[in-house]
């Protein structure tokens, strides 16, 4: 076979690849918008675009103890080259996350614990392994002046904490829109949002936004948290979930070596001190 012929062949198989992508992304979502008003009806807690979060019990320890987390967060900033963009662990955010302004640093992902990236926040992950039914969880970091344009999330049967974490000092020009309603973050403040509303984020500052947030199941009667383990195993056997599992892998081992570096080169700045 040419080199021309096999050329030929992988763009068609590629083709193929992103046709079946988008099919099988196109049928999710109507699975999905299916459930949703299902989900909506089992909830156990109000619908709303914010969510009380003062009715979870395990997420006040986020903001007595926020300091901590943001001492971490700026322990992991001393790698920042090292955090990969959100566009690079799951291609599917290239419309809102691009040029590797919106970086993430991930602690949990898809439920499963990130050991390597844990050990740089410890007191963070202890806090985190307490949240019932923890699925994401990842220092989120918006460049200053950055735009995140409008979205939705995927299920109704997840609901997402933002703590801010390392707030810009014009804080109100650091904010969220979800639905028809806007709120800045402020550090230490804690809040708790429904992602399947249209929302978006400005960071009109000229400072760096650092929040922690993560995902946790939405408290649901039964058929809506069958409904719910249902739809996230499904996802778990697309790409949506397999190609970014691989990248986050990567990116973690990526980090380790970064962070080994640097630590060797302080051991032989302190040798030579001596």
């Amino acid at each position: 076979m040419t080199g021309a012929a096999e050329k030929s062949n992988d763009s068609l198989w590629q083709k193929f690849k992103h046709k079946k992508r988008w099919a099988i992304k196109r049928f999710g979502k109507k699975v999905i918008y299916s459930l949703a008003n299902f989900m909506e009806n089992q909830s156990l807690v109000e619908t709303t675009p914010f969510v009380s979060h003062e009715q979870f019990k395990e997420l006040q320890q986020f903001q007595d103890n926020w300091q901590v987390v943001a001492d971490e967060a700026r322990d992991v900033l001393k790698f920042r080259d090292a955090i990969p963009g959100f566009e690079e662990v799951s291609r599917d955010q290239h419309r809102i996350a691009k040029d590797k302004q919106w970086k993430t640093f991930i602690l949990y992902g898809f439920g499963k614990k990130m050991e390597t990236n844990a050990l740089i926040a410890p007191q963070t992950t202890k806090m985190l392994e307490s949240v019932p039914d923890l699925q994401t969880a990842w220092f989120s970091i918006l460049a200053p002046g950055y735009h995140i344009p409008a979205h939705t999330g995927v299920t109704k049967g997840i609901l997402r904490a933002h703590l801010g974490v390392i707030i810009p000092e014009d804080y109100e020009k650091c904010r969220i829109r979800v639905g028809d309603e806007t709120r800045s973050w402020r550090e230490g403040s804690l809040f708790v949002i429904d992602d399947t509303y249209n929302h978006e984020v400005w960071n009109e500052t000229d400072e760096e936004r650092v929040i922690l947030l993560f995902d946790f199941d939405r408290p649901m009667k039964w058929g809506g948290r069958f409904a719910n383990k249902l739809l996230l195993s499904a996802m778990k056997m697309t790409a949506f979930y397999q190609e970014p599992k691989k990248n986050m892998e990567k990116f973690e081992d990526r980090f380790e070596a970064a962070t080994r570096r640097a630590n060797e080169n302080l051991e032989k700045m302190s040798d030579q001190g001596q």
